[in-house]
């Protein structure tokens, strides 16, 4: 009995020096890692379309690609989304506490066309007046046949309340993204930050483009049917095809994917914000306008200031194009959204940008470029206190492979980076500090490769820090008491 308890002491003062290790060098930086991990990489060629993980529903009309998404501002509504292939049905949700479903919601239908593919019938149902913190079942009936699904609401919104989210980018649909997929749903996650390229139907011609996003759809149901993803659009669902006739950008995405754009007063379904339990997400669109005046510049600059780090202190953004990217693939890309916003980010104290696009995984330290200017200034970035962590996550899987060139030498301001296929999660404890770990692929295998506590920019870096320190510090070692 000694031994255990002997064990279990020594245990909890090396998680202890770890957690201290992690917070000075996260806050005050060090020379950078580039990982040498080669990753023995499975081929990144597509899903056959007759593999079970595309399995088509049985019954007659049956609803498939089910989804669901945050459907309010504050986290009490869910837009659930499904597609029925033959001919419409009904777009009623029946729901409830218990497979009773007290309770029936109205939503609509569409479809759409793309080159000669037409799309099965889209039914998109906002579901709201929920309570909080509650598990509820939901049932989809086509008129032929139905299928039954559940999800959980979020706690509500208060600063102290845990949370973990996972993030996820540039998935596809490869066995690499079915690895990245199945480990991300043994995480404990309950909510998903997508930052952008789905399902990378555009790697398709013709009716092919259609066919992919369908299963796409029926890949992810089975998480994205249970737990809110909240889309970020990439370059891949803008879907310019002027050879084909199609010239609307993002038609499939906006047509499948609803966002609850209209409840943080956006003018686009392609940026908008929630809040969800002590976290404030802010999605902007990089591959829409953002410089001054235009609308999604203008609907930034308000959005910011409707933040309260009083009840919601962690303030996260998702983007698809990195800020800060080390790696050859797309370097420098984010450098006109950097000109634009990076101020606004520091100005606001944002904690962490998350970032897809390049297919690796990279984090930096705390800095910002914002001394820079074309006629003068400083023109490199500096460490800053009040600057986010910026994360590149554009690591899913897809069919396009690893993006393995990084820039040599490593920059100043990267701390990690790695090319190889993962997920990460942020999981919050209170309104000081989360627990963020990136996780690798390895050859099928999840590994935990990266991580760090994150100091929340606004508890963390006043007077109340001091303050709660102690308290904190109990909480630390009751936490790690637990393992």
């Amino acid at each position: 009995m000694s031994k255990v308890v002997e064990t279990r002491s020594m245990l909890l003062q090396v998680l202890i020096l770890v957690f201290f290790f992690f917070s000075a060098f996260v806050k005050n930086g060090n020379a950078g890692i580039t990982s040498t991990f080669i990753r023995s990489e499975w081929p990144s060629n597509d899903i056959p379309l007759d593999n079970e993980v595309f399995e088509v529903p049985k019954g007659h009309n049956a609803p498939q690609q089910v989804h669901i998404t945050q459907g309010d501002y504050n986290g009490k509504a869910v837009i659930i989304s499904w597609v029925t292939p033959d001919e419409p049905g009904t777009s009623k949700v029946q729901y409830g506490v218990s497979k009773n479903y007290d309770f029936t919601a109205e939503g609509t239908v569409r479809n759409y066309t793309f080159y000669n593919y037409t799309s099965g019938y889209i039914h998109q149902c906002l579901v709201d007046g929920l309570e909080y913190d509650t598990k509820y079942y939901y049932k989809i009936d086509s008129g032929d046949s139905y299928r039954e699904f559940w999800f959980q609401t979020p706690p509500k919104i208060n600063p102290d309340i845990a949370y973990k989210f996972g993030i996820i980018g540039d998935l596809g649909q490869t066995y690499n993204s079915l690895s990245t997929l199945e480990h991300y749903m043994q995480s404990g996650a309950q909510a998903v930050l997508f930052v952008g390229d789905l399902a990378y139907a555009d790697r398709y011609m013709y009716n092919d483009v259609g066919i992919r996003w369908d299963t796409w759809g029926r890949f992810v149901e089975r998480s994205a049917a249970y737990q809110p993803w909240m889309w970020s659009a990439g370059n891949h669902e803008i879907e310019y095809m002027p050879d084909m006739g199609e010239v609307i950008p993002f038609k499939s995405y906006l047509n499948r994917y609803p966002t609850p754009h209209l409840a943080s007063k956006s003018s686009s379904p392609l940026w908008y914000a929630i809040r969800r339990a002590s976290a404030h997400i802010i999605v902007l669109s990089s591959y829409s306008p953002f410089v001054k005046y235009t609308p999604q510049w203008e609907w930034l600059r308000k959005e910011l200031k409707r933040v309260d780090r009083e009840k919601t202190p962690w303030l996260i953004v998702l983007m698809h194009v990195p800020i800060y990217n080390s790696n050859e693939a797309h370097f420098m890309e984010g450098e006109s959204m950097r000109a634009v916003f990076e101020e606004w980010f520091v100005h606001y104290k944002v904690d962490v940008i998350f970032a897809g696009h390049v297919h690796a995984y990279e984090r930096s330290y705390r800095i910002s470029n914002i001394h820079y200017n074309v006629s003068g200034g400083d023109c490199y970035p500096v460490a800053d206190k009040s600057a986010p962590v910026y994360i590149t996550v554009g690591d899913g899987g897809n069919q396009e492979g690893l993006a393995e060139r990084f820039r040599d030498p490593q920059p100043d301001y990267s701390a990690f980076r790695e090319a190889s296929y993962g997920h990460s999660t942020l999981e919050i404890k209170n309104k000081t500090h989360a627990l963020y770990h990136w996780n690798r692929n390895d050859d099928g295998k999840k590994v935990s490769t990266d991580a760090f506590v994150l100091h929340n920019q606004h508890w963390g870096s006043n007077l109340r820090r001091r303050k709660l320190k102690k308290h904190h510090l109990r909480r630390v070692v009751d936490w790690a008491s637990s393992f």
